[in-house]
């Protein structure tokens, strides 16, 4: 049974990283947290402290050296991060000034999942790189089902690539089931690791077209041919409101919580974090979490 933890992680790591991640795995009763062999882990004396965050990781975009993490291995609900997938996909799959047809379909899709949307009108006509924003800015589920059919070409198709992808990536405690992070067929069904979110960020990063999305504040989309106007904000609190920030995507289901993959830029160093099940709901977006992570990591001598 994946990811049904009722036991809240808490406390401060002491000694290094890794003997702190294998010490909170034993201690929580969800045995999926074993400690990946791939990334160098840090002898940082203490990671930050006040992180309410079930599962978090911080490490060097750069270089891949991982910094910080508790329950770095454990499988947990992702939500909307699985978005940054979905993009990954359709950006690598090019085309993106394709012009895609909103499907009359995905109004009930929306209304069905009481999912979060971009507002998109069906009959539109938008060019796949304007849809990238409606899927990263406001994480828009109605997005998400339309590049997705688009490009699958069909919905199971594209899940099917998501998570083929996946292992392709490395990514092997990570399931897609579908493609925007809602909360079905179960709660658990769509989940990940702090590592593996991480391994997705550090690539979606890479893409130009990825980046120059997340790194937003808004985008407005002015009424042309074929479509009407949209103005679409980024969801992700630290935009705009922490320095450096430059991405990346934030999340929350009720079983998944708060969740955050981030980057931020500081005096020419970059980190790369996430948080999963952090404090708060959807109605009250907490960044503390993050804010937390990105100061202790670029105090530390040479990040």
């Amino acid at each position: 049974m994946r990811a049904r933890l009722s036991i809240r992680v808490c406390g401060l790591l002491a000694g290094t990283a890794l003997a702190a991640s294998a010490a909170l795995g034993a201690a929580a009763p969800a045995a999926h947290a074993t400690v990946s062999s791939v990334t160098t882990v840090s002898s940082v004396a203490a990671g930050p402290s006040g992180v309410g965050a079930w599962s978090a990781a911080v490490e060097n975009a750069a270089t891949g050296r991982l910094l910080w993490s508790r329950g770095l291995n454990t499988e947990r609900p992702m939500a909307s991060i699985t978005k940054v997938m979905t993009a990954y996909l359709v950006i690598k799959a090019g085309h993106l000034d394709r012009k895609i047809t909103i499907p009359a379909t995905v109004t009930g899709y929306v209304r069905a999942h009481n999912a979060s949307n971009a507002g998109l009108r069906p009959g539109d006509r938008l060019t796949a790189r304007q849809l990238l924003y409606a899927l990263l800015l406001p994480s828009g589920a109605d997005a998400a089902y339309t590049l997705a059919r688009a490009y699958g070409p069909g919905l199971s198709r594209f899940v099917t690539r998501m998570n083929a992808t996946a292992r392709r990536l490395g990514m092997r405690r990570t399931h897609f089931s579908n493609f925007d992070g809602l909360p079905y067929p179960t709660s658990y069904s769509d989940y990940s690791t702090a590592a593996n979110l991480l391994t997705l960020g550090r690539v979606a990063m890479l893409l130009p077209a990825f980046r120059s999305v997340v790194e937003q504040r808004s985008h407005r989309l002015t009424a042309g041919s074929g479509h009407h106007a949209y103005r679409w904000k980024n969801l992700n609190s630290l935009i705009g409101r922490y320095p450096g920030a430059i991405g990346i995507k934030p999340g929350y289901t009720g079983a998944a919580g708060q969740c955050l993959l981030f980057e931020a830029s500081r005096h020419g160093h970059i980190v790369i974090g996430v948080t999963l099940h952090s404090p708060g709901s959807i109605t009250s977006i907490s960044i503390g979490d993050a804010t937390r992570i990105l100061n202790w990591a670029f105090s530390l001598p040479g990040e």
